[in-house]
Order: structure tokens, then sequence, then C-alpha cells
């Protein structure tokens, strides 16, 4: 017993001795040794009574918050690409005026007839877009970090849906924004050579129809007209696009219609419903009018609207100790990055109506 406590008191002597005058840089003996990383971890959590800031646990936490991020990200749920065309870009912006002039096969006869650009200059701009979360060094020291767990899935959540809000919001402005022929995307005037003339005439992709199921009457003055309408645009040369609907894009207002004008057997005046199965419906949560529905042709290589890439949304982190930031107000930092827009491509692929006539 005596040499329990002798031993133990030497221990706890070794301990004050080592805290007043600082651990030996080269311990003697292998217990020594071992007492010294005891006394580090005990000086540590006297230190900061939690965790130790350093490189380690700073990129400890970091890496875990991007774990999260990048489940978050991986898991959200999207809807662009159902109605958009990914460009990938390596500049500040795309230029599109080629899509005033799109070749097609025709019979060749002495010379090739070489389709020039319009005049017409349509580009794209890309801008950069951020997620930013502070994280207050007390909260590392203090082991309270739960709190950014949720902040870091949220930014995943959002990085992912970059694509979906801007795609939706080009799809939002494009009663009232130019595409590559100068009009409104949804127009009633968009200039077409008539080859019988050589004069342009206007052709139209905007309704104002309600979309509605209430007889065989509104249905075909609603989505039968838009569907027929596109299937009537022709190209510069007089020959038929070939455009057929595949898509009928909604708001959560109309979804409950739009669904049953696409299953229902019968409309309800009792009808058979002739357009049952014609479309895939999507329903755009980021679409801002509750009345306005838009037919769409996916099914070719160039798609009615636009998402241009620069950069992917990455994770980032700010975790320098001797930054401004954290010298003055203890803030690191993550989040995320990326570039791109959204833009328009072929107008004869896409139909739309503001709804606004029953």
């Amino acid at each position: 017993m005596k040499k329990i406590i002798a031993g133990t008191t030497f221990a706890l002597l070794a301990v004050l001795v080592c805290v007043a005058g600082g651990l030996s840089a080269e311990p003697a003996f292998a217990g020594e040794s071992m007492l010294a990383m005891q006394q580090g971890s005990f000086l540590s959590s006297l230190a900061f009574g939690g965790l130790l800031v350093n490189k380690e646990s700073l990129n400890t936490l970091f890496t875990t918050l991007k774990t999260l991020f990048n489940n978050a990200f991986d898991k959200a749920e999207s809807t662009w690409a159902k109605i958009a065309m990914e460009v990938p870009s390596t500049g500040s912006k795309n230029d599109y005026a080629w899509l005033s002039k799109f070749p097609r096969m025709k019979k060749w006869i002495d010379e090739k007839a070489i389709k020039s650009l319009e005049a017409y200059k349509y580009s794209i701009t890309n801008d950069d877009f951020e997620a930013t979360v502070e994280v207050d060094r007390n909260d590392i020291e203090d082991d309270n970090l739960g709190i950014y767990n949720p902040q870091a899935q949220m930014a995943g959540e959002s990085a992912a849906q970059l694509k979906d809000e801007l795609v939706y919001q080009a799809v939002n402005e494009a009663f009232a924004t130019p595409c590559y022929d100068g009009q409104y995307f949804f127009d009633v005037d968009h200039p077409v050579t008539d080859p019988a003339t050589g004069k342009a005439v206007s052709v139209s992709n905007k309704g104002t129809k309600k979309l509605s199921i209430a007889t065989l009457a509104a249905a075909q003055a609603s989505f039968g007209a838009g569907r027929t309408a596109m299937r009537k645009f022709k190209d510069n040369d007089g020959r038929p696009l070939g455009v057929r609907p595949n898509i009928l894009l909604v708001p959560a207002a109309l979804e409950d219609t739009a669904n049953a004008l696409m299953t229902n057997d019968r409309l309800e005046d009792g009808k058979p419903n002739p357009y049952k199965g014609a479309c895939e419906v999507v329903v755009g949560d980021w679409l801002t009018s509750d009345t306005a529905w838009f037919l769409l042709d996916t099914r070719k290589a160039v798609k009615p609207f636009i998402y241009q890439k620069r950069k992917d949304p990455v994770f980032v982190s700010q975790t320098d100790m001797s930054a401004d930031d954290v010298f003055n107000r203890r803030m690191f930092k993550f989040g995320a990055e990326a570039r791109g827009a959204a833009g328009y491509g072929f107008w004869q692929l896409a139909w739309a109506s503001d709804g606004s006539v029953a």
C-alpha cells in the first residue's frame, strides 16, 4: 500500500512540475513519454474545455461537412434535365447564333446549298453563384458542432438545385425575354420565311387558354390547340420540323388537371379523352405562375431550354487559422461555388399558354 501511495504521489508531483515548468522535450523512459501524452491531453482540455483547434481537427471537421454536403447533393431531386440540355462552357459566355440556321438534308443539285447564319446575335453570359456558412471558433472549442451538420446538408441541396432554379427562372421569364431571333421566346410573331414569297411571316408559339378537362371542346381549345400548332411548325424552306410535344410542364396548381388530362379515360363531360397518354407530366416547383402551362418537345438533339455549365457546384472551405476573419471575428467558412447560366434553345420546340382566358 505504501508503494502504491508513493507511486501515486510521484505521478501527481510530476504532473504539477510539468504544468508549472513545461513538458520535457525528450522523456528519459517510456513511462515518462506516456505521462507526457496524458499531460498534453489534460492541458488541451484545460485550455479549451472541448476540442483543440489545430490543422488536424479543422481538416477532420471540414471533411465531415464535405461528406454531408456531397451526400445531400447526390440525393437532391431535380427535374431540369427533363426540359433542358446541358451545354459546356469554357469562357465567360457562349454564342448561340448558330440556332438561327440549322441545316436539313435536301436534294444535292450542282453546288451544295450553304446555310449561313442570320444577323441574329444571341449569347448567354455565365454568372457566379455561392452559398457560404460561417463556423464560429468557439463552437469548435466547445465541441458544439452539431448545429453545422444540417447547414452543410442544406448547402448541398441548394447547390444541387441550382440548375433547376436557373432553368425554371428562364421558363418564368420566357414570355418577356428575347431568344435567338430577337423575339420573346414565347411570342405571337416569330419571323419565319415563306418559301413561296421569300418574305417573313409571323408564327406564334403562345396561347392564352386555360388548361381544361371540363369538356372535349375546352380540352381541344387548350391542350389540343397547342399540340396542333407545334406539329405545324416549319423551317424557312417550308418543310415540317416534325415537332411532337412529349412534355406537359405545369405548376403545382395545375398538377391534378394535367394528370387527369393525361391519364383519365374520359373528360368531365363524360366524353372519351383523346389526349390520354399524349405527354409526360412534369411539375415545376419553381414555376411562378399558377395558370401558365407549357408543351415541350425534348426528344431532339437541341432542347427548348439551355443550362450552360461553366463550373459545377463544388464544396469550398476557408480553414486558415491566420486569416483575417478568424483573427478578427473567430469565423471559419465553408460552402459551395458554381458558375453557369440558363437560356433558350429553339422556340419551335416549345409552346406555352399564359392561361388567362377560360
